[in-house]
């Protein structure tokens, strides 16, 4: 255990005071607190998201850093996007340009145009989007797994409850604008989609694959801090792929250091191995584990039943599924309290929180689902704070209190849904991914 204490305490850091870290509570507060940053912004304005939405609340968005650009246009403001995502149109929606038509139209309409990048992490969506997150405004770093439209904003009456944090510091601020640079946009693979004359993916395979590759080997770069064993510190960590994945290391070097308890939240449940098996060796070295996910109606793929269903409606329920069995295999660690599941609901919000508290003392920050899919395929980032004197602590438990505040404790498997109770579509789709064996393969993807 001292070990892997000290192959933590190894990672290059910067060092980082409580003053310095601050904690929303909830996504009108995060959408508020963005917009006013934005507009007081004096130097630089750096985004990275899955996708900013041409709906109200990303329009919203838009219009504010337009409306920064024109006002100062010295400001410099850079945003990045997944390429795929971006191109395209919501799952059941009818077949358009997608957000990237909203960035050309703004562009040719200003006279100070934002570029907007669109990232290509691999030549199919299906095999891997860009999920870096973190916006960088001036020196400060707002950190979140959100994207940008009205549901992830609050904009009307549903929000989807994510993680919001800002960190006021100029070098980590710095070194993700840094990595934003040099590992996406000098990248060759990397296209403006906020202008004309946007290649086609399979013109831009090669690029696609170069790009993938040097991102496996990229890191955050920063001049490493000398830092007493006792100091409050910050680490922003990046990784794709299965190989070299300091991210991953990280976390699996994380919950093998927890000695007492181990909270993760995550929206799609479906651990990838190597967390799995930490989870349970934590289990059996006594370390209480408590595991909040979403109930498949808060899930960002749910379809209610007066909606019309398509195929990606299927995944609530598959991702519940899996949660009854590990529900049913654990359920003497759920009897002694070794495993607590909870489930969130509240009214017909969503959940999309992800992270991990190690110990009161240790936390990871991160867009990471901790799912197969962001295991190995996406690229993903977080910040791992150590933190041995609980300077933060009223911070993180107030989170975690205000999240158990709409969840249930799981008692038993048998509170969660059967198959055979699910609609009679979903039922259909379920027994159809099982007769032709699909459901082995939808797990490294999912």
């Amino acid at each position: 255990m001292i070990a892997i204490r000290s192959a933590l305490r190894s990672l290059p850091s910067l060092s980082l005071s409580a003053e310095q870290f601050t904690t929303l509570h909830s996504a009108k507060e995060f959408k508020s607190t963005l917009l006013d940053k934005i507009r007081t912004a004096t130097q630089r304005i750096y985004i990275s998201a899955l996708y900013l939405e041409q709906d109200e609340a990303g329009i919203e968005v838009f219009d504010a850093l337009y409306a920064a650009k024109q006002n100062n246009p010295n400001l410099d403001v850079q945003i990045c996007v997944d390429w795929h995502r971006a191109q395209r149109g919501l799952f059941g929606a009818e077949k358009s340009d997608g957000n990237a038509g909203m960035y050309r139209d703004y562009a040719e309409k200003h006279e100070h145009s934002i570029p907007v990048y669109g990232v290509p992490v691999r030549g199919r969506e299906v095999f891997g989007v860009l999920h870096l997150k973190g916006f960088v405004i001036d020196d400060t770093v707002i950190y979140s797994g959100a994207s940008l439209n009205n549901v992830y904003l609050h904009h009307k009456d549903k929000y989807r409850l994510d993680r919001y944090h800002l960190i006021d510091h100029s070098e980590l601020s710095d070194s993700f604008v840094q990595y934003i640079k040099k590992d996406l946009i000098d990248h060759p693979a990397v296209c403006e989609l906020s202008k004309q004359g946007v290649p086609a993916t399979k013109n831009i395979k090669g690029q696609i694959r170069q790009l993938r590759s040097s991102l496996a080997n990229s890191y955050y770069q920063f001049q490493n801090e000398s830092i007493s064993s006792d100091a409050l510190s910050i680490t922003p960590l990046v990784g794709v792929g299965k190989r070299r994945n300091h991210l991953n290391h990280a976390i699996v070097q994380l919950l093998k250091a927890a000695t007492q308890e181990i909270v993760i939240c995550t929206p799609y449940f479906n651990f990838p191995k190597p967390v799995a098996k930490e989870i349970k060796k934590a289990i059996r070295r006594g370390v209480e584990v408590k595991i909040i996910v979403g109930d498949k109606t808060a899930n960002d793929f749910y379809v209610a039943p007066d909606q019309e269903f398509h195929t990606a409606g299927g995944l609530p329920y598959l991702y519940e599924m899996n949660l009854r069995r590990y529900a049913k295999i654990n359920e003497a660690h759920l009897a002694s309290r070794k495993l607590s599941l909870f489930i969130w609901k509240h009214e017909k919000n969503s959940f999309h929180l992800k992270g991990i508290w190690v110990d009161k003392k240790q936390v990871m920050l991160t867009g990471n689902n901790l799912n197969p899919r962001a295991w190995s395929l996406d690229l993903e980032n977080g910040l791992y704070i150590n933190d041995p004197k609980g300077e933060l602590e009223g911070q993180f438990q107030l989170e975690l209190d205000n999240v158990l505040e709409h969840s249930t404790l799981i008692c038993t498997y048998k509170q969660l849904e059967k198959q055979e109770s699910y609609p009679d579509e979903v039922q259909k789709l379920l027994k159809k991914i099982t007769r032709i064996k699909a459901d082995s393969i939808l797990k490294k993807l999912l």
